[in-house]
């Protein structure tokens, strides 16, 4: 939230959260759609939650932060819940699960007796089952938390589900209804043939499928169901822990989740969270967090109930990879190549677990089909270590003071005219002086696919260029003991570390070093191709090349010649000729020389049984890293490429592949476990 905003545009910001807010709840819990992921509309609710804290005077009773429940859908008898249905306050966090730790311990003597039962949490439908004398009687859906839909009829054709217990008693039973991942697939494939609009996701099929009116299409979807919550206040001996109710459903029939657990301190509750982040893809079905616990029935009395929500549980959803933020500013950064990235700066927000506050904009096309704005309201995406941007505008929250986007004539480094190349997206500074430039260049020249030099981050290449200590990445390997020691970031020993560091990259295997090198189209593969040809046209001892050497081999063929070579092709051909064609780049090698960098030829250790084929490595490998396999596929003459194309020979797979697996079949490619791979390389 944006701690300056007025209090006037607090009021007008609130106004306009709350109508959006209710019209997504609308979709999400009446419609059974969504334009937007869950995970956005708890940002945009959190926002909300944070602004009506801190403006209290603008919280009205019609506010989606003061709702328990949602709408009903019109189209299905309404039903009374036996016990009102309050959903679970949401944490985000590892530091909100120890602050509602902190808040539960003060309200019993006894804090260090608190045990916790996590579940996890399903991403689908809340359903309470009512039974009379042992007899299902009607299922209902949540609601407004106090009287729900009547939805019996879809309900019923849960095999799991008992529709008659021994237990003779009348009973409340609730759980989650949701449709396993394997026959989501199934639906989609059977919609996509019968030229039907495909499902979004699990959780709103689900939704769907138990609000229709014939209950033959939620017979054919094969719906199932985990129950967790029992209203025993009618049993001959109720449970008195979380945990027993847990037995007691299992007891009498009903499906339970198998991987609840009862845990004795809340630093294995973290662990248990953190366990299932990183598994979670791993089941049959989908979860988005944890719903946590206090075990103790008496212990979950004493700590009672706010207006909206429980206070012995809570709901612990895992990092967004979407969320919603607003950009208070767009700004430019030059890369090493010259390209002009337009950025982002947001509003510091979490997004899959760490904090975000910029995120790239890509070019001018793309801010215009976006109709990005300073000020909007954004929803950003980071999913793995992909660089943060922005999907969409929410343009629904737009206040009228946005302000349009001015794209610079001028580079904001070096203040020369930037050019817009034809074919090209991007404008780009092509002042080959330009600091920015050289910067990023010397970051690439440093990084751990190049020099690797430990030490020599970003802060550190900063303070050389501010200082005037270099110019230039081949400035690096003149550093003294003495230029450092008058640098804020060093003291003697790490000084002499880094200058260690240094003397130790300097022998370099070539590969490394023309990746280094920064030439543009030039990525990990094309450098490692380049110099497999450099090194078959080297005549003298593997020991005895320099980068004169290379340079004379590069020099003597034509650019049609680079052109053809294996891997390279047109674009990185022509890249690589006028790079080596360039005064002060032959200057900057000459440099490295003069220093004594000597990049070396790889002696071939391995048998090169998969010289000349091509793999792609898909899915969480068991037995390697991605990197190692890489390099172990390259150390028998394979190629290892990011994509499937008509041109890959084998398909490697780990857990959970994603859509090159698909890709793959299609096209006829072999597909490898890492068993086989192991039986194939040796």
């Amino acid at each position: 939230m944006n701690s300056n905003i007025t209090k006037i545009d607090a009021q007008a910001r609130i106004e306009k959260l709350k109508t959006k807010i209710r019209a997504l709840n609308y979709q999400y819990f009446v419609l059974d759609n969504s334009e937007v992921d869950e995970s956005v509309r708890d940002s945009l609710k959190k926002e909300l939650i944070a602004l009506e804290t801190e403006f209290p005077e603008f919280i009205t009773p019609d506010s989606p932060t003061q709702r328990v429940g949602s709408a009903l859908s019109g189209r299905f008898e309404k039903l009374k819940h036996l016990t009102p249905k309050k959903s679970l306050a949401d944490v985000f966090s590892e530091d909100e699960i120890l602050q509602w730790w902190e808040r539960i311990s003060k309200m019993v003597k006894n804090p260090e007796a608190i045990k916790f039962v996590c579940e996890l949490k399903i991403d689908g439908l809340n359903i309470t089952l009512h039974y009379q004398k042992g007899i299902l009687v009607n299922a209902i859906t949540r609601g407004n938390g106090q009287e729900g839909e009547n939805v019996t009829h879809t309900i019923k054709t849960i095999h799991e589900i008992p529709l008659k217990i021994n237990d003779l008693h009348d009973l409340e039973v609730s759980g989650e209804v949701y449709i396993p991942l394997a026959e989501f697939k199934q639906i989609n494939q059977l919609q996509e043939k019968n030229n039907q609009p495909l499902f979004v996701n699990p959780r709103n099929t689900a939704a769907g499928t138990v609000r229709q009116l014939d209950p033959a299409i939620a017979a054919s979807r094969n719906l199932s169901m985990f129950c967790y919550q029992l209203d025993s206040n009618n049993l001959t001996t109720p449970p008195s822990k979380q945990s027993q109710a847990i037995e007691t459903l299992k007891t009498l029939g009903f499906p339970t989740n198998p991987k609840s657990k009862t845990l004795q301190s809340i630093d294995q509750v973290i662990k248990f969270c953190h366990d299932w982040h990183d598994k979670r893809h791993d089941l049959p079905y989908e979860i988005d967090g944890i719903v946590i616990k206090v075990d103790d029935f008496t212990m979950q009395q004493a700590m009672g109930h706010t207006a909206k929500a429980p206070r012995y549980a809570i709901a612990y959803k895992f990092p967004a990879e979407k969320v919603s933020t607003q950009i208070i500013d767009i700004t430019f950064q030059v890369g090493r190549t010259g390209t002009i990235t337009p950025v982002a700066e947001l509003i510091p927000t979490l997004v899959a677990g760490s904090t975000v506050a910029r995120a790239t904009l890509h070019n001018q096309d793309e801010i215009n089909r976006k109709d990005i704005r300073i000020g909007d309201t954004v929803i950003i995406h980071k999913a793995g270590d992909i660089i943060p941007e922005v999907v969409e505008v929410i343009k629904d929250l737009r206040s009228g003071n946005e302000q349009k986007v001015v794209f610079p004539k001028n580079c904001p480094s070096c203040s020369q005219l930037i050019v817009r190349e034809e074919g090209e997206a991007a404008f780009k500074c092509i002042n080959k002086d330009c600091p920015a430039i050289i910067r990023e260049e010397t970051i690439h020249f440093t990084s751990k696919k190049g020099f690797n030099i430990d030490g020599l981050g970003e802060k550190v290449v900063d303070q050389l260029f501010t200082s005037g200590t270099i110019n230039s990445p081949a400035d690096i390997f003149g550093l003294t003991d003495e230029q450092l020691l008058t640098l804020e970031l060093f003291k003697e020993k790490r000084a002499q570390n880094l200058l260690t560091s240094i003397s130790n990259s300097k022998k370099i295997a070539l590969k490394n070093f023309i990746y280094a090198l920064g030439i543009r189209h030039i990525g990990e593969q094309s450098a490692e191709d380049l110099a497999k040809y450099i090194q078959s046209h080297h005549q003298s001892e593997l020991n005895d090349f320099h980068i004169p050497d290379l340079l004379k081999i590069i020099t003597s063929i034509t650019q049609e010649e680079l052109e053809n070579l294996d891997g390279i092709g047109p674009r990185v051909g022509e890249a690589i000729h006028s790079w080596f064609q360039n005064p002060q780049n032959k200057a900057l090698l000459e440099n490295l020389h003069q220093h004594g960098v000597t990049p070396y030829l790889e002696e071939k250790n391995h048998p090169q049984t998969l010289s000349n084929k091509t793999f792609v490595i898909t899915g969480t490998l068991q037995n390697w890293t991605r990197d190692q396999a890489k390099a172990l596929l390259k150390q028998h003459g394979a190629k290892v490429q990011s994509s499937i194309s008509v041109k890959t020979d084998y398909l490697i797979i780990g857990e959970n592949p994603g859509s090159k697996l698909a890709k793959a079949q299609s096209l006829n490619i072999q597909i490898l476990t890492e068993e086989e791979l192991k039986a194939l390389i040796t």
